[in-house]
């Protein structure tokens, strides 16, 4: 979407309020032994406090409150029963819907105590995150985010999942315009003030950028078997830099 009023702007920082929250409750939460599924209860008492819904359930029907992808699962990995180890990597994807708004914004995390390779793999991801937003200004091309991240991506020795983009968020919970992780020559869109958009790298330690969707439908996981990590934030493109409604 465009914010373009303040009433827009309070209902979307208000939504990024609550996916705030709900990763803060999350993260403190993982430890070994408790469950995905426990995870996901977790994350829907914090939206039944705030008056949220999961948006993904409301415009997919997907039967979680939040994604919770672990190990070699990217993204939309469903919750399941099985208790996290020490050294398993989640990452975890929150998209509530408050008041006609939605947010989007994800963390990985790994379970203590955690490989180098897998702490290495948060840090870039999370690196990467921050070297779009610093390209994501009003003026520039849509493409700019992904050139940034992709060279961050690069230079740390890992590799983007091509097939997953970040994009516009709102009213809805997929809106125009797509929002790759690596350059795309043929994309002129161009960044505008106002502008909401989900910045989303996924990374890997594997070398293949493909990934694959897993029996149940819905999980998106690594075809090479390597390690994946997600970071997004909601951000509004303005003059100077992103403001992040999601912090």
């Amino acid at each position: 979407m465009t914010i373009t009023t303040e009433i827009e702007l309070q209902g979307m920082q208000r939504a990024g309020q609550v996916v705030a929250q709900t990763l803060r409750t999350l993260k403190a939460a993982i430890r070994p032994g408790v469950t995905p599924a426990e995870l996901d209860a977790l994350a829907g008492q914090v939206f039944r406090h705030h008056g949220a819904r999961s948006a993904p359930r409301m415009t997919y029907n997907a039967p979680v409150n939040v994604f919770i992808s672990v190990n070699d699962d990217i993204v939309h990995g469903l919750p399941t029963r099985r208790a996290l180890a020490a050294g398993d990597v989640v990452s975890l994807d929150v998209t509530p819907f408050v008041n006609g708004y939605i947010a989007d914004a994800a963390v990985t995390v790994a379970v203590p105590p955690a490989a180098p390779v897998a702490l290495r793999l948060i840090e870039c991801t999370e690196a990467a995150f921050w070297a779009g937003v610093a390209a994501a200004n009003a003026g520039r091309p849509v493409n700019a985010i992904g050139q940034a991240i992709e060279r961050e991506v690069k230079r740390r020795g890992f590799t983007v999942l091509r097939e997953l983009f970040g994009h516009g968020v709102g009213r809805a919970l997929h809106e125009q315009p797509n929002v790759p992780n690596y350059y795309r020559a043929k994309d002129r869109q161009t960044l505008h003030k106002g502008l909401v958009i989900a910045v989303e790298p996924m990374v890997s330690t594997g070398r293949s950028p493909r990934v694959r969707t897993r029996r149940d439908g819905w999980t998106l996981s690594t075809t090479d078997g390597g390690l994946a990590a997600h970071f997004e934030h909601t951000v509004m493109i303005t003059r100077d830099q992103p403001l992040i409604l999601t912090a």
